[in-house]
């Protein structure tokens, strides 16, 4: 009996220092596998606003050959745009924008007799559709449509004012364009096109003196770099796990 109850008391202790071992031995480490990491994913369908800088440079090869101002030289320009697009299929994106640019300096020519024409070209407008092809971040497009030009023209003999008509509408014309865009950070995108505005022909019929070398074309080739902020209606860019 004494060996039976020694045996007894022996299990029991060996049965209550058990948990005190298996907590001297601590606590099992789990580890937790990190999420496999995933491309961004860009989307480019939405609206934007923006804004731009460049260069305008127009014709040199108006009214008959004369001498003419700032055309080939150059002029700034800025300004401001707005649009929408919409990305399918997956890479393929379509859109319009609205656009306008104000500019510095003035176009013209000084003719025979002292006559001289200037146009102080205030701004370029355009109502554009694009097409673009895009991977990921990137975006190459083109684009045209409606542009319009906001002429301030005036004619001067000796530095005086005088009566001048013009025949043809050189306000509104077509505007064609390409470029590149790049998403560069979550609803920001960086841009760089060419633009290129037709306002048509159009020839002076009065004064007399100008009639004979007084026809000429309106239009603009110009260089943009700028940034837009876009509204992405279908998400921003995220990353997808």
């Amino acid at each position: 009996m004494k060996k039976i109850l020694f045996a007894t008391v022996a299990l029991l202790a060996l049965g209550a220092a058990a948990p005190a071992i298996g907590a001297d031995l601590g606590a099992r480490n789990y580890y937790k596998q990190a999420p496999a990491y995933a491309a961004p994913i860009y989307n480019w369908t939405g609206f934007y606003l923006g804004a731009h800088l460049g260069g305008a440079f127009s014709s040199d090869s108006n009214f008959s050959g004369l001498t003419t101002g700032n055309n080939a030289n150059g002029r700034f320009l800025g300004g401001l745009q707005a649009g929408a697009d919409w990305q399918f299929n997956p890479n393929w994106v379509v859109g319009v924008e609205g656009q306008y640019s104000w500019l510095s300096g003035n176009v013209g020519a000084v003719f025979p007799g002292g006559y001289a024409y200037a146009n102080d070209q205030r701004g370029l407008g355009s109502i554009t559709g694009r097409v673009g092809y895009t991977w990921g971040p990137g975006l190459v497009y083109v684009k045209g449509g409606y542009a319009y030009s906001d002429n301030n023209e005036r004619v001067t003999l000796g530095g005086v004012p005088v009566a001048f008509a013009i025949s043809g509408d050189h306000s509104n014309g077509y505007t064609v364009g390409a470029g590149v865009e790049y998403m560069f950070a979550p609803n920001w995108s960086a841009k760089a096109e060419y633009q290129y505005y037709n306002f048509g022909d159009a020839h002076f019929t009065a004064p007399a003196a100008m009639v004979p070398a007084g026809n000429f074309t309106t239009d603009d080739h110009t260089l943009k770099a700028g940034v837009n902020y876009r509204f992405n209606w279908g998400g921003p860019v995220a990353a997808r796990y």
